[in-house]
């Protein structure tokens, strides 16, 4: 079984001496990246001076398992990286819960997102605020179903975002794209049969426990070094049980077990994962340790529908840095950071070789 958006990640060794897309299966355009594997440096360097300049083309249209016809996005432009746009179909999650449970108001975000310029509407129908208590499966799968079928009948990519293998499952044969698991396939070890099975793209973020308990496992030595072993473990893990090496992107969980300093040590030494050989999701959208960091002079937080600057700033530093793509609220904010960074010739930020890690000048 194929998703209906397809996201083929070209292996390393067909990366030299030169790429084409002239050649885009059926199914959808390939997506640049490598193979998730373990390179020497050199490679990993080559890998990334690859990554940069790859160029594609849009494909046909390609029917999803549920038989819409989704439109194919070329998930890699030349002009920006990729851009997920949050649509939280939930009553409780921290920066919009409630605003769109209604399906209505949901789908008409949802298309709204995707014509400010979201490659990837993000439809997720549980809370994973610090905190949540989890509802059970029925609950979850009422509330997206209905969703991403109606999005899928608008033409609108979607992923899934969910630790669950039996909603996963369901909403990829609704017309979902992308599997954006939270739980990097800790919560359910299920979920690597499905992604395998259904041969689309899966994201494993960095997680160590359920919302109700998960910032009293923020503790860390070195958490860039720990974050990177862990994710090296859930991708060993996919591989091992028949999750192909090409379909697999990392994410480092901002928020999720990490305090402000952990994500700040994160965003400064993103570079550091991706030594891991898979592309990089960034997802720190309204967070709030940019509250924090945003604080007024009696020490309050800046309230959550006030941290779109702040989001778009290190989202677009996380792309300097060689994020494939990111996930946000405010898809047109970001959208427009993009374009300035592509117009000014993409700059990139790469760390000192004489710099030891997580040092600032």
């Amino acid at each position: 079984m194929i998703c209906g958006l397809f996201v083929q990640l070209q292996p390393f060794s067909s990366a030299l001496p030169s790429l084409t897309t002239s050649n885009c299966k059926a199914y959808g355009p390939p997506l640049s990246g490598t193979s998730c594997v373990q390179l020497d440096r050199q490679r990993r360097r080559a890998a990334v001076v690859w990554f940069e300049s790859t160029q594609h083309a849009l494909c046909r249209p390609t029917p999803s398992r549920a038989g819409t016809v989704l439109p194919v996005t070329d998930l890699l432009r030349p002009a920006r990286p990729v851009v997920m746009g949050v649509l939280n179909v939930t009553p409780d999650s921290f920066s919009d819960g409630g605003r769109y449970a209604d399906l209505d108001a949901a789908v008409a975000h949802g298309v709204r997102l995707h014509r400010d310029g979201a490659d990837l509407i993000d439809v997720g129908g549980e809370s994973t605020r610090p905190g949540a208590v989890r509802i059970d499966a029925a609950t979850e799968t009422a509330r997206v179903l209905p969703v991403v079928r109606a999005l899928a009948a608008a033409g609108v990519p979607m992923s899934i975002d969910t630790t669950r293998a039996t909603v996963a499952a369901a909403a990829l044969a609704a017309g979902a794209a992308v599997v954006n698991d939270v739980s990097g396939g800790l919560a359910d070890p299920r979920m690597a049969e499905v992604v395998a099975e259904a041969g689309c793209p899966w994201i494993l973020m960095h997680w160590r426990g359920h919302s109700d308990r998960m910032q009293d496992l923020a503790h860390y030595r070195d958490v860039v070094g720990e974050v990177r072993a862990e994710l090296a473990a859930r991708i060993d893990t996919a591989l091992t049980a028949g999750v192909a090496a090409d379909r697999l992107i990392v994410d480092p969980g901002l928020g999720f077990a990490k305090r402000a300093e952990h994500n700040w040590q994160l965003t400064v030494r993103l570079p550091e994962l991706l030594d891991l050989g898979c592309p990089l999701l960034f997802a720190a959208s309204r967070k709030s340790y940019l509250g924090q960091l945003l604080a007024d002079p009696a020490g309050q937080p800046r309230p959550v529908d006030q941290r779109a600057a702040a989001t778009t700033a290190t989202s677009l530093l996380a792309v300097a840095a060689g994020a494939w793509g990111v996930r946000v609220h405010d898809v047109r904010d970001t959208v427009d950071a993009l374009a300035v960074w592509q117009a000014s010739g993409r700059p990139r930020i790469v760390p000192d070789a004489d710099d030891p890690p997580g040092s600032r000048r």
